[in-house]
């Protein structure tokens, strides 16, 4: 059946959308999220502001959409590669890997979106601080929930306390973001390899199960992929 006017255009304006969020994610994990509006986007891309407030029609939902799209790429290339692996420790050393490795390839620009973004909004009050603090607990609730799993396997030993091993866990690889892109120091992520790899020995019940460290690639800071 041909294609009608009406789905040609709604296949534009989906199109447009993701164009404009691709570059809202980029320029809110340098700039943060208060540095998105609809002006702006509009004359990078070279778009019509009227078009680009139809789509958005204001700048929390611009900001709101841009968190959203974030998470699908943060899904994308660091939870859905772990997910792939059976449960246990393999998946928890994988999704540290993919984290770290996420972060030292610049797939947001400015590193790692989320821990640009919750330091500007965690003392913030709105939709918008909202919206950060839930994909925030999200992640962390998947970190414990990992752990958790490897517990049942059978290779963290059952005693070991999920939370704390998930926030050491995440401290970690947040502070290897941080040195990162404040230093454009990229040995700290072999640091924070070694040192995850160090914590889950301390509690696995067969550490030959996990390898000497994180075999990161190469950082590729050279341009956005978000």
């Amino acid at each position: 059946m041909p294609r009608t006017g009406t789905d040609g255009r709604i296949e534009r304006g989906n199109q447009t959308r993701r164009t404009i969020l691709r570059r809202a994610v980029e320029i809110a994990s340098v700039e943060g999220l208060e540095g998105l509006s609809l002006g702006r986007l509009a004359g990078e891309l070279d778009l019509s502001k009227s078009g680009v407030f139809a789509l958005f029609g204001s700048k929390e939902e611009l900001q709101l959409a841009t968190v959203r799209a974030a998470v699908k790429v943060f899904i994308e290339y660091v939870v859905q590669p772990a997910r792939d692996e059976p449960a246990g420790l393999g998946r928890l050393e994988r999704l540290c890997h993919n984290w770290l490795t996420h972060s030292a390839q610049r797939v947001f620009p400015g590193g790692c979106f989320f821990y640009s973004v919750t330091a500007e909004y965690d003392a913030r009050q709105g939709k918008v601080h909202d919206a950060v603090a839930s994909a925030h607990g999200t992640w962390f609730a998947l970190v414990e929930q990992m752990v958790d799993q490897a517990k049942e396997t059978g290779e963290i030993r059952a005693a070991a306390d999920s939370s704390q091993l998930a926030f050491e866990l995440v401290a970690l690889l947040e502070m290897a973001n941080a040195e990162s892109v404040l230093h454009g120091n990229f040995s700290c992520y072999a640091k924070a390899a070694d040192g995850i790899i160090s914590r889950l020995r301390s509690v696995a019940t067969d550490p030959s199960l996990l390898p000497g460290t994180l075999a990161l690639e190469p950082p590729a800071p050279a341009g956005p992929r978000a």
